[in-house]
């Protein structure tokens, strides 16, 4: 993996532009399944020029619209929360520490809400996205979002068969498809600029996900199906990268646990370049 220099800086430019443009909201926590009172930066409420944005989406067992029980008698907080917010907290450490962008230290929660609110973040992430189901209003304000020129990654969904009465990758294409109704989902070839921006990324594997890997010792989930990674996209008519679809893997637990000697460094490795890469693309692209 080879870093470009001369993009890391390059791109300071633009994403002072874009700083400009993009007025940012107030931050703000919501309860997560994994961490509470998880600690703040000493830098959280300092101005910056780029913000990351998390998706706050209704899933398939009803949050937000009723409210189910935890065994520890807490309310479930909806799977858009996973890894939420330390995972989100050590990428945009690693932003920092590996570009000259301008990176604000904390992440941003958005909703397709109908407002405005979501046009102000230009890249947008979403997890468990095998477990969204996304009303037919939210679809049509992530297309405009999209094809406004915004950038959604999407991480930690695995398989494409039936599992224990779950089809996640079914789950994600039937409310994508009414995102994108007239646009196919395509596997991304290795001379993409999307794997060049920053790191030359040629050689990718499978990022696995913590917990599967501590208690079972292999890097899939969800069965046969869920082997293999995939990097996949959806493109606008020039051909930009919209959705980056990172499908069989688990980016978010690799940010997570960067910290845990546990966990293997080439996973975590892979996983920061692969999101440097995505970001500087948006940025340039």
């Amino acid at each position: 993996m080879h870093f470009r220099t001369s993009l890391a800086v390059g791109c300071v430019g633009l994403v002072s532009v874009l700083g400009v443009l993009r007025a940012q909201k107030p931050f703000k926590e919501y309860p997560a399944l994994e961490y509470e009172n998880f600690p703040l930066p000493k830098d959280w409420n300092q101005p910056a020029e780029w913000v990351r944005a998390r998706l706050r989406y209704p899933d398939i067992y009803g949050y937000p619209f009723r409210s189910l029980q935890l065994t520890d008698g807490r309310s479930f907080p909806g799977y858009w929360t996973m890894d939420y917010p330390r995972s989100d907290r050590h990428l945009l450490q690693g932003v920092r520490r590996l570009t000259r962008i301008d990176s604000r230290s904390v992440e941003q929660v958005v909703s397709l809400d109908g407002t405005d609110e979501i046009y102000n973040w230009p890249v947008l992430y979403g997890v468990e996205v095998g477990h969204w189901r996304l009303p037919d209003e939210q679809a049509q304000q992530l297309r405009q979002y999209l094809l406004r020129g915004g950038f959604f990654m999407v991480d930690d969904f695995h398989g494409s068969a039936p599992f224990e009465g779950l089809n996640e990758w079914q789950m994600f294409t039937d409310s994508m498809s009414k995102v994108f109704p007239d646009r196919e989902i395509e596997e991304i070839p290795n001379n993409d600029p999307i794997f060049h921006t920053l790191y030359d990324l040629d050689d990718r594997f499978q990022v696995p996900g913590y917990v599967n890997w501590m208690e079972n010792h292999i890097t899939y989930e969800k069965g046969e199906t869920g082997k293999q990674p995939h990097w996949r996209c959806i493109r606008d008519d020039k051909g930009r990268i919209m959705v980056a679809i990172c499908h069989n893997m688990d980016l978010g637990d690799a940010w997570e646990n960067s910290d845990d000697p546990k966990y293997q460094e080439n996973w975590a490795s892979l996983a920061y370049r692969v999101a440097m890469n995505y970001f500087v693309y948006d940025l340039t692209h």
